[in-house]
C-alpha cells in the first residue's frame, strides 16, 4: 500500500551469518536500521538472511542493489576465515579486494608489536574503489562501494558505524503515524477497516492483534507521508468503532506496542 504519491529512498538490509540461522544469534539489528533510516525518511522495504557463503551472498547483493536506493549489510567483516563479505562484494561488484592503507595504519595503531598478525590484517581489506566506514567503537572499518554499506554485525559496533554513514544519505519526507488500541478482536472491524483503507488510499493502515487477561484487541496502526491524511483516517477509525459501541485510545509511542 502506497504511503504517499513522492517517491523517497528505498533500503534493504542483507543479514549474514550462519549463526542468525541457526538460532544461537538474535538479530536485533534490522529494528535499529529501520528505525535509523526512519529518520531520513528513508523506507526498509526487504530484509534477508543469509548464511557464510560466498555464492548466496553475491546472489542477494545484486538481487538488492539493483532494486533498492541503498543496501545495508550486517556481519561478516571480521579477522576470521568465515568473514567472507569483503570478498563476497568484490565478486558482486567485479572488482578486486586489497588492503586499504589507511584502514592498515587505523588498525596497525591499536596492537602491540608483533600481534598485528595477518588475520587481522584481513580487517583492512576492502574493494577497489570503495570508501571507508569508520568505527569510534573498535577502530576495524566498514565500507560503502556504490549504493552499498557493508557493516559490522555486533550491535554497538554497527550503531557507531550507521552514525557515519548518516550524512552520506538522500532524505525523503518523513513518515506521520497513529496508533489506536481497542479492546477488540480485529474480525469484528475487519471489513470497516478495509472500506477506510479504500477512502484513504494514500495510507496505510496496519491491523496488529494483542491479547491480555482482559481478551484480545487489537492495534490498528496509520502511517503515510501526509500528516493530514493519517491523522483523517485515524480519526474514522476511531469515529466507526465508536459507531459500533468499541472503546479505543491512542498510543503515543509505537515503542508501547507489543506485538
Amino acid at each position: 500500500m502506497s504511503e504517499g504519491h513522492e517517491r523517497s529512498p528505498t533500503a534493504a538490509v542483507l543479514l549474514i551469518g550462519d549463526e542468525i540461522l541457526s538460532g544461537r544469534t538474535q538479530d536485533s539489528n534490522l529494528a535499529y536500521i529501520a528505525k535509523f533510516l526512519g529518520r531520513f525518511g528513508i523506507d526498509v522495504c526487504e530484509a534477508r538472511v543469509v548464511g557464510d557463503a560466498e555464492v548466496a551472498i553475491v546472489a542477494a547483493l545484486n538481487a538488492l542493489r539493483q532494486r533498492f536506493t541503498y543496501v545495508f549489510t550486517t556481519g561478516g567483516i571480521g579477522p576470521t576465515h568465515d568473514d567472507i563479505i569483503t570478498d563476497a562484494v568484490g565478486c558482486a561488484f567485479g572488482v578486486p579486494v586489497a588492503h586499504h592503507a589507511e584502514a592498515l595504519a587505523m588498525l596497525a595503531a591499536c596492537y602491540k608489536p608483533g600481534e598485528f598478525n595477518e588475520m587481522r590484517r584481513r580487517m583492512a581489506r576492502i574493494p577497489r574503489g570503495a570508501t571507508l566506514i569508520r568505527n569510534s567503537v573498535s577502530t576495524a572499518p566498514g565500507f560503502q562501494i556504490g549504493n552499498v554499506f557493508v557493516l559490522a554485525g555486533i550491535p554497538k559496533i554497527m550503531q557507531a558505524m550507521l552514525e557515519e554513514v548518516g550524512p552520506r544519505l538522500a532524505k525523503g519526507r518523513l513518515v506521520s503515524s497513529r496508533t489506536i488500541s481497542a479492546q477488540v478482536g480485529e474480525g469484528r472491524i475487519a471489513a470497516r477497516l478495509a472500506e477506510i483503507q479504500r477512502e484513504h488510499p494514500t495510507v496505510a493502515i496496519g491491523s496488529y492483534p494483542f491479547f491480555t487477561e482482559g481478551g484480545s484487541g487489537v492495534h490498528l496502526v496509520v502511517r503515510g507521508r501526509d500528516g493530514n491524511a493519517v491523522e483523517q483516517a485515524a480519526r474514522d477509525i476511531e469515529v466507526a468503532l465508536g459507531d459500533d459501541g468499541i472503546s479505543s485510545s491512542r498510543i503515543e509511542s509505537e515503542a508501547a506496542i507489543i506485538y
